[in-house]
């Protein structure tokens, strides 16, 4: 498994991780996932870190409670959803950017 690592690079290379790393974090912060559910009459803002950064609530669900929280139950979790998976494609790429420390 670490055969072709040359592993006297490997304080270069930990320093090259926190860097992409402390970018990755620096991106989160400035992206911005929208979830829709029931067709549109809820919409979740979230930034990359998961946070609910803004909400949105057709008025005819106002008077259906029951509806209200399934459907905002649903777009909040579709919401984060879309965070993690976009956060494990960063730290993908920034496994893979770190490839090039082999012999």
């Amino acid at each position: 498994m670490f055969e072709n690592m040359d592993f006297s690079k490997m304080g270069e290379m930990l320093e090259l991780a926190q860097k992409q790393a402390k970018k990755m974090e620096e991106d989160a912060s400035n992206k911005e996932f929208v979830a829709k559910s029931g067709g549109g009459l809820i919409k979740v803002n979230l930034n990359g870190h998961g946070e609910v950064i803004d909400l949105s609530i057709d008025d005819s669900l106002l008077e259906d409670k029951e509806s209200l929280q399934i459907l905002l139950i649903s777009a909040i979790n579709d919401g984060q959803k879309m965070v993690e998976e976009n956060k494990k494609l960063a730290a993908s790429q920034m496994l893979g950017g770190l490839g090039g420390f082999t012999k």
